[in-house]
């Protein structure tokens, strides 16, 4: 625009050289007034670029598939003092797609594309502590072994958790009787004719209720 106004002046310029009448140069001045402030405002004000915003991606990620484990129970383990070792049957197994999980109470395997199938193999409570930083999984051509090392050295019973079978359980008290009339027993055969007298009698007032104490009088 601005080179448009330049190039206007220039010919009005022309014009009012050879222009006489009055009329005619105070229109030929208005004009080459117009022109000018047009030149010095579009020179002021440099035409902008118009930004067009970039378009906004509105792609929804994936949702990872859920992953189906085939679980395998069985297995065969041994040990030392030192260390548990635990033997699984899986042929066509990469070290690289075997994911191992080691905590101090239990274990998570994960065994990736196995001919088409996942399989897991996880004890969520060991019998005892492990140290989870030593344990490792080595694969080898027809099975996978787990070695996990110890907390504390010893034996180990079982390789899952158990409960301790020694501990007293409330529910099965016995009944405080049963260790009186069993004494009582043993005391009538071990004992005399007056003895058992005595004892017949007793245990014939407790059976019908004259005694709450059978011994009371012994």
């Amino acid at each position: 625009m601005a080179e448009e106004a330049g190039l206007d002046l220039v010919e009005l310029r022309q014009l009012q050289n050879i222009a006489k009448r009055p009329r005619v140069l105070n229109l030929i001045n208005s004009e080459i007034s117009n022109l000018e402030k047009l030149r010095d405002s579009a020179i002021a004000k440099p035409e902008v670029p118009v930004s067009v915003p970039a378009p906004v991606s509105s792609s929804v990620k994936p949702v990872s598939p859920v992953v189906n484990y085939v679980t395998l129970g069985t297995f065969s383990w041994d040990q030392d003092n030192e260390k548990v070792k635990m033997y699984i049957s899986l042929e066509d197994v990469g070290q690289d797609n075997v994911q191992a999980e080691f905590k101090p109470m239990s274990l998570d395997i994960k065994i990736h594309d196995v001919q088409g199938k996942n399989y897991r193999c996880a004890i969520p409570k060991l019998h005892k502590e492990i140290v989870p930083e030593k344990c490792k999984v080595l694969v080898k051509p027809k099975r996978i072994v787990i070695t996990m090392f110890k907390s504390s050295r010893g034996n180990w019973l079982d390789i899952h958790h158990k409960e301790d079978k020694l501990k007293p359980s409330l529910e099965k008290e016995k009944d405080p009787m049963a260790g009186i009339m069993g004494m009582m027993k043993n005391m009538y055969e071990d004992g005399d004719e007056e003895m058992k007298k005595t004892i017949a009698k007793a245990w014939t007032d407790a059976r019908s209720g004259k005694a709450t104490d059978p011994l009371k009088g012994l």
